[in-house]
């Protein structure tokens, strides 16, 4: 008895650490037996001396969307995490594109001032953002119904998209028909737009590429001409669905009535001005130093330079040249009254007559030096 009362208290320091020690290894056995029970008794055989696989914890949708960076409520793909933006890391900000900025701004300007005397009515036109993507994704994310206008941008030889959301669309028809201030225009879905309907916003198409064009010409001049319109994304491809375009979005309000205008611009579009574009701003020089130019400028056409008269050149064979000696003649097709071009290295600079002054050998400039001619060949 008085052995059994010494062991008691050293069990009930013990009964908690080995308390927890059961629970991990009923919670191992658990797991061996689920795996046994899953791949059948030969499992056992085929997995000795391996350690027990705990069973993985699976994720829930909003973990998954997180971890591939998709959010209903995030619209922004500047602030997209995840594998989308190791995907989308590619893309080429438009932030690397300044002077970009600048056009959209003049368009903005402008294009208030255009549709307020196209509608006569009170028009405010803002910039809601600019943004990269790709146009797959862009025609993906386009609500229907909308017209989507086709444009060239002739000397740049591509096109860009301009797409106009249905609020605008009935807004601009409702405006231009009469449409009382106040009430909203009438919708009706499901329907294709009708000819009058086309023609009303080919009409405000056209007006927006005119602004553009005058927008960009401080850049770069170049005219914007209206191709076609359509209503199904799928006929409205001008790139490949993996190349990267910059996508501007612009509100037009028309006090209670309006809606946006998205216009999209393929890279490759803007590739012919991509080094106009890098400017930080108009007329940037890139650090040129005029003091420089003009003191170098100064001291060339203070250099000496060298200068030839060439009477006229032959092409002889190579035998022929080895075989000159003294005395021997050679013909070149040149008379007192043939013209004698002047040259500095292997540059004409003037032609004129030679004759004599003072005594010495002169040659009076008639004109400049055209390209030269290629001498004649003598077998």
């Amino acid at each position: 008895m008085a052995d059994e009362t010494e062991v008691a208290p050293e069990e009930a320091e013990l009964s908690e650490d080995e308390k927890l020690a059961a629970e991990w290894a009923a919670m191992a056995e658990e797991g061996e037996s689920d795996s046994a029970e899953e791949w059948g008794d030969d499992s056992d055989d085929s997995f000795v001396g391996q350690t027990a696989v705990q069973p993985t914890r699976i994720l829930n949708q909003d973990e998954i969307d997180s971890l591939l960076g998709f959010r209903d409520d995030d619209e922004d793909a500047a602030s997209r995490s995840g594998i989308l933006a190791i995907v989308n890391s590619t893309l080429v900000s438009y932030e690397r594109l300044p002077m970009l900025e600048v056009v959209f701004d003049r368009l903005v300007r402008m294009l208030s001032t255009s549709l307020r005397n196209f509608t006569s009515d009170n028009v405010e036109v803002s910039l809601d953002n600019i943004t990269s993507l790709r146009f797959g994704d862009y025609l993906n994310s386009i609500p229907l119904p909308a017209m989507l206008g086709v444009f060239k941008a002739e000397e740049w030889d591509n096109f860009g998209l301009l797409t106009v959301d249905s609020s605008l669309i009935y807004s601009i028809v409702d405006v231009l028909l009469g449409g009382r201030r106040g009430t909203a225009p009438i919708r009706i879905e499901g329907r294709p737009y009708t000819t009058i309907e086309r023609s009303l916003v080919e009409r405000m198409v056209r007006v927006v590429l005119n602004d553009l064009s005058a927008a960009f010409d401080p850049l770069s001049p170049v005219t914007f001409r209206y191709d076609r319109l359509e209503t199904n994304p799928r006929f409205a491809t001008i790139a490949r669905p993996a190349n990267a375009v910059i996508l501007a979005k612009l509100r037009v309000d028309m006090e209670d009535r309006g809606g946006k205008v998205e216009l999209c611009l393929p890279y490759a579009t803007l590739e012919p001005v991509r080094e106009l574009l890098l400017q930080m701003f108009l007329g940037e020089k890139f650090g040129r130093d005029s003091i420089w130019e003009t003191h170098l400028a100064n001291q060339l056409w203070q250099t000496d330079v060298e200068i030839k008269a060439v009477l006229d050149e032959i092409m002889l064979p190579l035998n022929d040249v080895l075989n000159l000696k003294i005395g021997s003649h050679i013909l070149l097709n040149a008379g007192p009254d043939t013209d004698v071009e002047v040259r500095c290295g292997s540059s004409g600079l003037f032609t004129g007559k030679m004759g004599r002054k003072d005594g010495k050998i002169a040659i009076r400039v008639e004109d400049r030096a055209r390209t030269r001619q290629k001498a004649k060949e003598i077998y």
